[in-house]
């Protein structure tokens, strides 16, 4: 992307961001979505255009909201103030088709119990996608008609139909420059998305006053309890032995996000490890040393995918490859990683790695 473009793309951005009182919080959603689709995504250059599947786009939505419709304090959190939300109502009735009673179950779990229904949900809510937030996403308050500096969002409006959405081939297309711009500012942009997605949740819902807790918790956090088969699962496969130092570790010892939940926010097997509490806490959200994820990318992958099958959780393998792909990439050079308790190391991806793609088409782990 040419400097003039970046310029106006992230003044556009921040304005975006700024201003408006929002009805609901599918345009934060959407924006939190095309922000993981970009960093799992990367183009290979850093000024190329990258296609978004609306379908894919309505998966990522869907996992968002997974955890974020179950009952708060008793009350049913509304998203929305209008009175149909209609990817909150898909997101239950997966639910509902899939059998899921306790948080640890994921989508992509619902998904294999009830393909049908799950290929509803994904339908509703790729149209409800195309037909509210993302024509309306670039559309600055005041402004009668859209400034589109992500994408070409001139065949979307409130009543777009399906079949003009297959002419364009179920997607919208990030304009140059654009993938490679949200992905490097998602540290940013991801915690600031999520402060103003708890302020308007507490706006919307009446109930959600000063002294109501750990609001944010609810709606993006994890649940310690839905991480604890992970544990012991993991400590009978690999040792009660922190994956970072190699000290024995307690009986309720942390399940650290080798790639920062707050950054990518896979849950998948492939990217979690047991790890202690000084080196969880000492870790935090930091970017690790790519040597870290060398290691957790060379775990046996055929003991994690035993694993997931005997507690229903996914690995996701092939996400935490293309996510590490698009984090590292659009790093500047030396930068400080977390390489253990109290250590750094610079960034270095100048020299092949297993895990680097190799063919611009797609992953390729392991050659």
């Amino acid at each position: 992307m040419c400097a003039s473009t970046t310029d106006r793309g992230n003044a556009s951005d921040c304005q975006l961001l700024e201003t408006g009182l929002r009805t609901a919080t599918c345009k934060l959603a959407t924006l939190m979505g095309l922000i993981d689709h970009c960093i799992e995504n990367m183009p290979e250059r850093p000024g190329d255009m990258l296609r978004v599947p609306i379908p894919d786009l309505a998966h990522r939505l869907l996992e968002i909201y997974w955890q974020q419709v179950r009952p708060f304090d008793g009350h049913e959190l509304r998203q929305s103030t209008q009175p149909r939300a209609r990817i909150l109502i898909a997101t239950n009735a997966l639910r509902d088709a899939a059998g899921v009673t306790r948080s640890g179950v994921s989508v992509d779990i619902a998904k294999l119990r009830a393909p049908a229904a799950y290929r509803s949900a994904i339908d509703e809510i790729t149209l409800c996608l195309a037909q509210q937030p993302l024509h309306r996403l670039q559309k600055l308050p005041g402004s009668s008609t859209s400034d589109p500096f992500l994408y070409d969002d001139s065949f979307l409006h409130d009543h777009v139909s399906r079949s003009t959405l297959r002419v364009h081939g179920d997607a919208i297309e990030l304009k140059p420059g654009v993938a490679q711009g949200l992905a490097r500012l998602a540290g940013l942009l991801k915690p600031a998305l999520e402060i103003m997605w708890v302020d308007d949740v507490r706006r919307i819902n009446k109930f959600l006053d000063a002294e109501v807790p750990d609001v944010a918790g609810h709606l993006f956090g994890r649940e310690r309890t839905a991480l604890a088969t992970v544990r012991e699962s993991f400590k009978e496969a690999f040792g009660p032995h922190c994956f970072y130092c190699g000290t024995h570790l307690p009986v309720n010892n942390p399940v650290d996000h080798v790639l920062p939940w707050s950054l990518v926010g896979i849950d998948g097997l492939a990217n979690l490890v047991l790890a202690c509490a000084r080196c969880n806490g000492d870790k935090s959200g930091a970017l690790p040393a790519v040597s870290i994820v060398d290691r957790v990318l060379d775990r046996d992958q055929a003991v994690l995918e035993q694993i997931a099958s005997q507690i229903q959780w996914p690995t996701q393998h092939d996400r935490v490859v293309a996510a590490a792909l698009g984090i590292y990439r659009v790093q500047p050079a030396g930068v400080p990683t977390w390489s253990g308790y109290k250590q750094t190391e610079r960034l270095d991806i100048s020299f092949p790695r297993r895990w680097l793609r190799t063919d611009a088409s797609h992953f390729v782990y392991g050659v």
